[in-house]
């Protein structure tokens, strides 16, 4: 499977941009009325690309890694919801994404199990079409998800880590630094929108999404820093 590239990112930017001003808008709504009450993590960026690439990859089932508070869940959910297809399953030691989700949304499109993901292998699904990591970013937790959540989704299987690049390398000892050697190792290529480390693709990105009239953003925060691959 060839590399996900900020060239088919801005084709789905187009492709999907009356869809995508829809989700912006509800966000930047839901987000402004929760206040202080939902921390969004995810960066404009790599929601949009998450949501763009879940639109165009049509998954019928999707794993999540680490809900916090639900802005990622909401993101990936909507995707789903506009395809008119595919569940979501999310796991994480906390529940808030519980009561930040709106019924609309997780419908009969989402299963979340509380807890650590570590002590419920039996509950990740067979036929994972897309993995979605954004939990503990320690290099212990790293290396558990290569050496077992990995083996046990199919090979390519697009994948996106979080919290990677929030400089021009990762931080050492983090789950960056770990997951970066191993793509390395493999000869894996990678995208991100991280502004420390790509430059050129969030400037790219932005002139795309100028011209479409998507400018105006969801949040303020703008490092960026997941990473974006297709599993070996």
């Amino acid at each position: 499977m060839e590399a996900i590239a900020v060239e088919q990112i801005g084709s789905l930017y187009q492709k999907y941009q009356d869809d995508l001003r829809v989700v912006r808008d509800a966000q930047r709504r839901f987000l402004r009325d929760r206040g202080k009450s939902m921390r969004a993590q995810l960066d404009d960026f790599e929601a949009e690309m998450t949501y763009l690439l879940l639109r165009d990859l049509r998954p019928e089932v999707v794993v999540e890694v680490g809900t916090f508070y639900g802005w990622s869940t909401m993101w990936i959910l909507s995707a789903l919801r506009d395809n008119g297809v595919g569940h979501l399953y999310s796991f994480d030691i906390v529940d808030n994404v519980v009561r930040n989700v709106p019924k609309e949304l997780s419908a009969d499109r989402w299963t979340f199990t509380k807890g650590d993901i570590r002590e419920h292998p039996d509950k990740i699904p067979a036929g994972t079409d897309y993995l979605f990591i954004d939990a503990d970013h320690g290099a212990r937790f790293a290396h558990w998800y290569i050496e077992h959540l990995f083996p046990a989704v199919p090979a390519g299987t697009p994948t996106s880590v979080h919290d990677v690049f929030h400089g021009r390398r990762p931080r050492p000892f983090s789950e960056g630094s770990v997951i970066v050697k191993w793509l390395a190792e493999r000869n894996i290529e990678f995208l991100t929108p991280s502004t420390a480390k790509a430059p050129q693709v969030t400037e790219y990105l932005a002139a795309v999404k100028k011209e479409l009239g998507l400018d105006e953003p969801v949040r303020d925060s703008d490092h960026n820093p997941m990473i974006f691959f297709n599993l070996p």
